[in-house]
């Protein structure tokens, strides 16, 4: 299978034509380092590589490329769904509405996530660890594919019906005290990495699918994204800030630059000539890859920082992202080398899911009083080891599920 047909036949999962290993390889890597770094976080005493770096300081772990990651990853599969999307439904309302309500899910799941811990139970009858689970229950609910039954055809409809209900509730009941002692509803100043997923995206949107016919828009986009990430910087443009990222979630144009590198990759292996020539593909993706890398270093100066989201942090990542695409599509594609895979490709495969497993463990154990892991291995090594074994759990838990066809999407 050639490049070109290889990814354009990956489409989304949605379709049912055969995927690009290589996609889920990459996203099955990432969610993996995801559980890891997360669940290391709260370990004391480990080398300063093994956190984020803090945002006075001009430096940047592998930590702080597993975000940008996922960015790369969502902005992949653009220039693959939208023409997968719009050829089982030529209507581009019908597009929009998609977009809509995917992001307005990703935003709600971030939101509850973000706001678990603002509970205030004696406001609610509830804690917010329960509140939460609930809340994830419930989303999936809705969310789940649902395979098709002759015995009960009505079944997936009651169910969606039932978790749709069950998160209007639960948000409609929530409630948080303020400093002052007020009672308030849900934050919406930080909806979690998920929201800023879901809100980056939308900006990403908003640009390619107007264009998507011409090939040289994804690049001139990119430019234009991270153009004015840099104007930001310099202190040159001023208005992102003062705008609300749910009026304006193209922000200061770093997040949405990260997206359209991964939709200038997409391009790159599904673009004229590539289906003749993947090798050639391939090696025009990985010289950008360096190029990105470079221009990384010569902004240098405007620092290097995930929490500042500087425009060298927007350049490594991006490039650091689209050299280990170019090295995964030679080995799964290419060379068929998969077999070392098989513990995350699941992962890849059912992202959502894998993404709030650890969640919906973290909710669940708070939910019943079980802190054994609370105080026992919290630190060292043994913590490390510990936090290995909690992702394999996670991985194994993905892998269970996607047999068991549990699998969450928008």
């Amino acid at each position: 299978m050639t490049a070109s047909q290889a990814l354009s036949q990956s489409g989304t999962i949605e379709t049912k034509a055969p995927r690009v290993v290589s996609i889920d390889v990459f996203r099955g890597l990432t969610m993996a380092v995801m559980i890891f770094v997360n669940e290391l976080s709260g370990v004391p005493g480990l080398p300063w590589w093994t956190y984020h770096a803090h945002a006075e300081e001009n430096v940047m772990t592998y930590v702080d490329m597993v975000f940008p990651f996922f960015l790369f990853i969502v902005g992949m599969s653009l220039p693959l769904s939208v023409p997968q999307r719009l050829k089982r439904n030529p209507s581009v309302p019908a597009l929009w509405l998609h977009v809509g309500l995917r992001v307005l899910g990703l935003l709600v799941l971030g939101l509850i996530l973000a706001n678990a811990e603002n509970c205030d139970p004696a406001r609610m009858g509830i804690r917010g660890s329960t509140w939460a689970l609930l809340g994830l229950v419930a989303s999936g609910l809705y969310l789940n594919v649902y395979g098709k039954s002759k015995r009960f055809p009505s079944l997936p409809r009651v169910l969606r019906a039932v978790g749709l209900i069950g998160v209007i509730v639960l948000l409609a009941i929530f409630r948080r005290s303020t400093p002052d002692g007020h009672a308030a509803w849900i934050d919406f100043s930080y909806p979690e990495i998920l929201g800023l997923i879901g809100l980056s995206y939308l900006a990403a949107a908003i640009l390619y699918i107007p264009t998507r016919r011409w090939t040289w828009a994804p690049p001139l986009l990119f430019v234009l994204l991270l153009s004015l990430r840099m104007l930001s910087a310099a202190g040159i443009v001023t208005f992102p800030y003062s705008l609300s990222q749910y009026i304006w979630p193209f922000g200061d144009g770093a997040l949405p630059s990260i997206v359209m590198a991964g939709a200038v990759t997409s391009s790159i292996f599904t673009g004229i000539g590539a289906e003749r020539n993947p090798r050639r593909a391939m090696t025009l993706a990985a010289c950008l890859a360096f190029v990105l890398l470079a221009l990384g270093w010569v902004a240098t100066p405007f620092g290097i920082s995930k929490i500042r989201a500087t425009p060298t942090w927007c350049l490594y990542s991006a490039g650091a992202a689209m050299l280990l695409f170019t090295l995964l599509y030679w080995v799964c594609d290419l060379k068929k080398w998969t077999r070392w895979a098989f513990f995350v490709r699941p992962a890849g495969g059912n992202t959502l899911t894998t993404y709030l497993l650890p969640d919906l463990w973290e909710f669940l154990t708070a939910a019943v009083g079980f802190t054994f892991l609370d105080t026992h291995w919290t630190s060292g090594w043994p913590a490390v080891v510990r936090t290995l074994l909690f992702t394999f759990f996670i991985l194994a838990l993905a892998g269970g599920l996607t047999k068991l066809k549990v699998r969450l999407q928008f």
